[in-house]
């Protein structure tokens, strides 16, 4: 535990490149579309419990593996963001089915270690175009749903992103008081 806050306050933070396909505002409601190439994630699973209850469990074994609870032991500095794949149901509620990663620091992409904790697995992830729609303070599943819905009207009805799931996207470590940066990402379908 001591490990993933002393790398999380101290490490160094890697934001996950992209390259910046467009930013556009419509109805006063600015977004981007990125690009994010294909990387390795430590990933961990959750099903039963709401986005509300299991999410900070979820992040918390991201950020301790790449602190140091790894077979090497190694703290591997800090990557963001941690994603967390939502699978919402028709009427807009989450779905208790939560996968939550965060992407390996490049410098262990080749090789990431292995974790010690058999819940989190390494997975390779193809590259992504989304739809990323920025807002600040702490995020929950209310706050979620709700920008995830004001970001659904903005593109419209035909843009072309999948529905059945999004990402969360947290940028800042748990313990930052202020000035703090989510995201919420919907994956748009290739042509």
């Amino acid at each position: 535990m001591f490990g993933m806050i002393k790398n999380t306050l101290f490490g160094v933070t890697e934001e996950t490149e992209y390259k910046l396909l467009s930013s556009e505002t419509k109805d006063g409601v600015s977004f981007e579309t990125r690009r994010y190439d294909a990387s390795k994630y430590a990933v961990v699973s959750s099903e039963g419990r709401t986005f509300d209850q299991v999410s900070g469990e979820l992040m918390r074994k991201l950020l301790m593996y790449i602190g140091g609870s790894n077979e090497p032991g190694e703290a591997m500095g800090t990557a963001t963001p941690i994603i967390i794949t939502v699978y919402p149901r028709n009427d807009g509620v989450l779905s208790r089915r939560l996968v939550a990663g965060i992407r390996i620091p490049t410098m262990y992409q080749q090789a990431p270690p292995p974790p010690t904790d058999t819940s989190i697995r390494i997975e390779e992830r193809p590259g992504m175009t989304v739809y990323a729609l920025q807002f600040g303070g702490f995020a929950g599943e209310i706050e979620y749903r709700a920008e995830a819905l004001r970001l659904t009207r903005t593109l419209g009805e035909t843009a072309p992103f999948q529905r059945k799931q999004y990402f969360c996207c947290s940028f800042d470590p748990p313990l930052k008081p202020y000035g703090r940066r989510n995201e919420v990402w919907f994956l748009q379908e290739e042509p």
